[in-house]
């Protein structure tokens, strides 16, 4: 699935050179990249506009239809078991309500439902085939399906495809060299198996990573690098910034450099430019400023309402204003 580190960049394409001249070596995020940021942006924008109608935002949906008690241990995670942060677990929701949670973010204007589980893996039984369900009504609605219930084998991605998922998002989170620090129960070559049955069953990929857990900027190159390098890459990279929550091992680290977001979907975009970027979790800790810029580099989707999964969200009235301020839509 994917290139051993060594020759990422010794016969790949001219992007993933562009890339590694990107950012210098250095492993602090106050060291000086090698590419001005108005070079970098604008070389996004032409590749943008190549791919994509730059005014149009997807808006997307994220609903927790199982909350808590995740026997994992992603240090970012407030659902984890091993944290305590105040999330309490909650059985997998009915039917109903999801599907009354998928009709309002139709009405207001999302194009993609997404549902996500705090499970380690998913297990055959009465809960997976709830969630079967559920992703052939919100299909049946009209739109994109996507769902994150962690690990996941051959057959139940073949049963995923039967019910017409869209999507399902795995995310490989970090850099190879960084992901034990921030995971211990789960492994990198897990994560990939699972995009690889994903993959396998004819189930489109998202798949992205988050920034600010403490990471380098060489890590950065190495998780945009892993994803560039999926063949075929993923059709959806979300971009999340960290938000620290209180009671996880991460609680203390200092929100992410805007202008390091900025660049990290620039390269995204250059990377894989048929993919649809999505600005994910932190954007309550930045700016209008960052986030136009942030859509200027190539992000044409976010995750609309006042929760994303248990962290906060810009809200749909916020999103509505600074995309009118800008001269932007939603994708209908």
């Amino acid at each position: 699935m994917r290139a051993p580190s060594h020759c990422l960049f010794s016969s790949v394409p001219c992007t993933l050179i562009f890339y590694r001249n990107e950012f210098s070596s250095h492993d602090h995020d106050n060291s000086p990249p090698h590419t001005p940021l108005p070079t970098l942006v604008f070389r996004a924008m032409e590749v943008h506009r190549q791919h994509h109608d730059p005014l149009t935002i997807q808006h997307c949906t994220l609903s927790n239809i199982k909350s808590g008690g995740c026997p994992e241990d992603c240090h970012y995670c407030p659902q984890s078991a091993h944290f305590h942060t105040g999330v309490q677990p909650e059985p997998l929701m009915t039917i109903d309500s999801v599907m009354q949670q998928a009709a309002a973010a139709r009405d207001a204007g999302s194009t993609r439902f997404c549902m996500g589980a705090a499970w380690r893996e998913v297990r055959d039984g009465g809960d997976f085939n709830t969630v079967l369900e559920m992703v052939r009504q919100v299909r049946e609605l009209g739109m994109e399906a996507c769902v994150t219930l962690g690990m996941i084998t051959p057959e139940q991605a073949a049963r995923l495809a039967e019910a017409g998922l869209t999507s399902y998002n795995h995310n490989l989170d970090t850099s190879p060299e960084f992901y034990e620090e921030i995971i211990t129960t789960r492994t990198y070559e897990d994560r990939l198996s699972t995009i690889a049955n994903v993959r396998g069953a004819g189930i489109e990929v998202c798949c992205g990573g988050i920034l600010g857990m403490g990471e380098s900027r060489a890590d950065r190159v190495a998780l945009l690098c892993e994803l560039a390098n999926l063949n075929p890459y993923p059709e959806s990279v979300p971009i999340n910034a960290l938000v620290p929550v209180e009671g996880t091992p991460l609680e203390d680290r200092p929100v992410i450099d805007g202008i390091e977001m900025v660049r990290a979907v620039a390269v995204a975009r250059i990377l894989m430019p048929t993919a649809r970027v999505r600005l994910s979790a932190g954007r309550t800790d930045m700016s209008d400023e960052t986030q136009a810029l942030c859509f200027l580099a190539g992000a044409n989707s976010i995750f609309t309402g006042d929760k994303l999964l248990t962290t906060p969200n810009p809200g749909t009235n916020h999103d509505e204003t600074l995309l009118t301020k800008l001269g932007m839509k939603r994708m209908q």
